[in-house]
C-alpha cells in the first residue's frame, strides 16, 4: 500500500480546517463532533487523528487559520479610510448576517473560544491583534500605535453589533441594529484619536 506524499497529507489537513471552519461558525464549536467534521471533508473518523491530536488541537487550528484569512483579506480593501468603510459596510450587512458559516469566525463563535483551551485563545489573541493592528494602521498610517485603542473599539463594536443582529427574531429590528452599527463604528472611524495618559 502505497504512503500518501507529505504534500496529500498537508492538503487534506487543509482541508479539514477549511470545512471545520465553515461548520464551527454555521453551528458550533460544540455542535459539531469530529464524525460530522470528518464526513464534511469527505474523510472518515479514523484519518482526523493522523492530523490533529484532539478536537480543541482542530479548534486552535481552525481560530488561527480563520483570522489569518481574515487579516490577509484586508490587503484587497482600498487603500485608508475608503478601505475601512467597504469593510465596515460589508462585514455589519444583512448578507453577513445570514450566512455565519461563510463569515468572521469573531462574531460566531466568540462565546465559544472564551469556554476554550489555552491553545485556542492563544490563536484567537494572536488573530485579534493582527485585526486591531491592521485597523490601526488604516487608522492613522503614520502613527498606528497612536490610533490603537480606537482600533480595538471599533473591533469590538463591530463584532457585538453582528453578533446582536444575528440574536433577534425581528428582522427589521436586526436590520436596524446593522444599519446603526454602521453609522456608529463609522463615526468612530472618523474621529481623531485622542491619546489616553
Amino acid at each position: 500500500m502505497a504512503r500518501y506524499t507529505k504534500e496529500h497529507k498537508q492538503v487534506t489537513r487543509q482541508r479539514i480546517i477549511e470545512t471545520a471552519g465553515h461548520r464551527f461558525k454555521q453551528d458550533g464549536i460544540d455542535g459539531s463532533g469530529i464524525s460530522t467534521l470528518m464526513s464534511d471533508a469527505g474523510l472518515t473518523n479514523g484519518a482526523f487523528y493522523a492530523h490533529f491530536e484532539s478536537k480543541d488541537d482542530l479548534v486552535a487550528h481552525v481560530v488561527a487559520e480563520q483570522l489569518r484569512t481574515q487579516v490577509e483579506q484586508y490587503d484587497t480593501l482600498r487603500p485608508g479610510l475608503a478601505g475601512l468603510e467597504d469593510l465596515i459596510r460589508a462585514y455589519l450587512s444583512p448578507g453577513h448576517r445570514d450566512n455565519p458559516g461563510d463569515g468572521c469566525p469573531s462574531a460566531a463563535l466568540l462565546d465559544e473560544i472564551g469556554r476554550c483551551g489555552d491553545a485556542t485563545k492563544d490563536a484567537y489573541t494572536d488573530g485579534a491583534k493582527a485585526i486591531v493592528g491592521e485597523l490601526a494602521a488604516r487608522l492613522n498610517p503614520e502613527d498606528p500605535q497612536s490610533a490603537r485603542g480606537q482600533a480595538i473599539g471599533l473591533y469590538a463594536m463591530a463584532v457585538g453589533t453582528l453578533q446582536l443582529s444575528r440574536a433577534l427574531s425581528d428582522h427589521k429590528f436586526s436590520d436596524e441594529v446593522l444599519e446603526q452599527g454602521v453609522e456608529n463604528v463609522l463615526a468612530l472611524a472618523r474621529c481623531r484619536s485622542i491619546p489616553v495618559g
